[in-house]
């Protein structure tokens, strides 16, 4: 490769990671910027059912981000393909599940029943678009991926957000965001239109996004979001008032450590899923030196970074920064793994997760000192354990002979080149 090409897709590769860094911090600001509006225009029990229906809809839309990555590694892999009977079995899935969980969440945790109904509207939309989301990343667009991540931030978020401003109240707020979810999905469709990825003849070419696939990087998500939110609730179990509400403020350290890399692994999955290794090791060394340089600013300044997080009232806990940070980098980097996991077509890539988030439990439950300290502590343990595992399982399965339709180098077109220069529409 020439010198000049060489810059040329480093260039390129700069740009489509800016374009999703800058979707990435649109999507999480609007999702911060729910409770605070709400906040401000609801009255408390309102509010306090805003937020746990947000928390139920990040896990009851875990099936979305599982549809969106089979799709973008079998596009990845094998071309344009259809993943039209995986979304519609994934979005059938989705409905059972919210048929089940949301009357038993409305009784169980008094929400109000309309609301609740259009978190259920929401979710499926969500599921719906990450079709189309997962086609983008296949494909490499990464500009439009960017565009789309927004749309669908917009529509997700954005027109609660507006229904609050507006005075709507919660269930209104929540009227607003169905809507706006359900009209941006034919907008994501036409993003998604008129490309496909590279080896393929046309839509539909290859085989169809098996199912499987959407339900073991649906387990995986699920994973990863359980592991990440275990040491919380334990904290909020074992722990007195104001020292749990001292970890939550440390957990934030924790959430910015582990998704403030990510655009890394949203970039390098089309590659892994081509069985390109070198990319492995670079999202790896990438992730690792952004975790060492959180670790050692909140080592340098612990006091600031729960200052900020907290505020003053929790300053003095600043010495406990570099552990959370700390274990938010290990869990940085176990996100990596896993997605490798997934894009190399493992069956069971969130397993080491699941049996570390047990172990850690009965651990704390049983034997760990239920301080701060000892609970913090045994989580980074326990993510440094996990990172080990999942590791030397990715190390187990490089060894093997790369399966059938894997590319063993990455492709070499620059990776925003428009789709219609790349292949010829019919």
């Amino acid at each position: 490769m020439s010198e000049a090409v060489r810059r040329r897709r480093l260039a390129a590769l700069g740009t489509a990671g800016l374009a999703v860094t800058a979707a990435g911090v649109v999507v999480n600001a609007l999702a911060y910027v729910l409770p605070v509006i709400g906040a401000r225009q609801l009255e408390p029990a309102s509010l306090s059912a805003l937020a746990t229906l947000l928390a139920l809809g990040a896990i009851l839309g875990v099936p979305a981000t599982g549809l969106q990555m089979a799709v973008a590694v079998h596009r990845a892999r094998h071309g344009a393909a259809s993943a039209a009977t995986s979304t519609r079995l994934t979005v059938a899935v989705t409905v059972g599940t919210l048929a089940v969980v949301l009357p038993v969440a409305t009784v169980l945790l008094r929400l109000p029943a309309h609301a609740t109904a259009l978190l259920g509207v929401i979710t499926c939309c969500v599921v719906v678009a990450g079709r189309w989301v997962g086609e983008l990343q296949g494909d490499q667009r990464f500009l439009r991926l960017a565009a789309g991540m927004a749309v669908l931030a917009a529509g997700r978020y954005g027109g609660v957000a507006v229904g609050l401003l507006a005075g709507a109240g919660l269930t209104g707020a929540l009227l607003a965001g169905a809507a706006a979810s359900a009209l941006v999905l034919p907008l994501l469709a036409q993003l998604a239109r008129n490309g496909g990825a590279a080896g393929s003849t046309g839509p539909g070419s290859a085989a169809a996004v098996p199912v499987r696939a959407v339900f073991t990087a649906g387990g995986a998500t699920l994973a990863m979001l359980v592991v990440s939110y275990a040491d919380l609730l334990l904290a909020r179990r074992f722990l007195e008032a104001d020292v749990s509400a001292a970890y939550a403020v440390g957990t934030v350290l924790t959430k910015g450590a582990l998704w403030a890399p990510q655009v890394v692994t949203v970039l390098v999955l089309p590659r892994l899923a081509k069985g390109d290794r070198r990319s492995l090791t670079t999202a790896l060394a990438l992730v690792a030196g952004f975790g060492v340089l959180l670790v050692t600013a909140s080592a340098l300044a612990g006091e600031l970074a729960f200052g900020i997080a907290g505020g003053a009232a929790y300053t003095g806990f600043g010495g406990y920064a570099p552990i959370f940070a700390a274990t938010g980098a290990l869990y940085a980097l176990v996100f990596v793994l896993v997605n490798a996991q997934v894009a190399a077509g493992a069956r069971w890539p969130s397993a080491p997760l699941w049996a570390g988030t047990a172990g850690y439990t009965v651990a704390v439950a049983t034997v760990v000192p239920q301080t701060l300290a000892g609970i913090a502590v045994s989580a980074l343990v326990t993510a440094a354990a996990m990172t080990a595992a999942t590791g030397l399982l990715v190390l187990l399965r490089s060894r093997r002979p790369a399966p059938a339709g894997v590319l063993a180098t990455p492709d070499p077109r620059p990776v925003t080149e428009p789709a219609s220069t790349r292949y010829p529409q019919r």
